[in-house]
């Protein structure tokens, strides 16, 4: 158990599985040596054996209305920033890449990739704050308010 984890009702760790720090776990089993180290959020969820749940991770559970359930089988590895729109099952020894939604079921073995389309536009940054008009000096008139009021 690491830093900030957060165990709440129904949260059952199998042997040598391991949770790491700002992990929260809600009605959800870790399986026998699965683990999710940091920055994940595990709600109404069966994790296992094996698994590896990157950074970042959650498990969209709620829909406004109802919760739904989360089954990641054995052998699985979660990419960091990756979110798991329940209810959906990601078979035994599938991939998740970095950055994906699933919202779909993933065949066991399977590689997901749901990501959007990475777009470079050359010199755009350059020609937006040549748009812009320029900042004010703010430093100043802080400083000078402050000197007032005798801080």
């Amino acid at each position: 158990m690491g830093p900030f984890a957060h165990l709440r009702p129904g949260a059952v760790l199998r042997r040598e599985a391991r949770v790491g720090n700002f992990v929260e776990l809600k009605k959800t089993e870790l399986g026998v040596a699965a683990k999710a180290n940091h920055l994940s959020y595990l709600g109404d969820a069966t994790v296992g054996r094996g698994v590896n749940v990157g950074a970042g991770t959650i498990t969209c559970n709620y829909d406004g209305e109802q919760k739904f359930r989360t089954v990641i089988e054995d052998d699985v590895f979660i990419g960091s920033d990756s979110q798991l729109v329940a209810p959906v099952t990601v078979g035994k020894g599938a991939i998740v890449a970095a950055g994906t939604t699933v919202t779909e079921d993933v065949p066991p073995g399977a590689l997901v990739i749901g990501r959007v389309q990475q777009t470079i536009k050359k010199g755009w940054a350059a020609k937006r704050r040549a748009a812009k008009p320029p900042k004010t000096r703010r430093k100043a008139t802080v400083g000078k308010q402050r000197a007032r009021r005798g801080r």
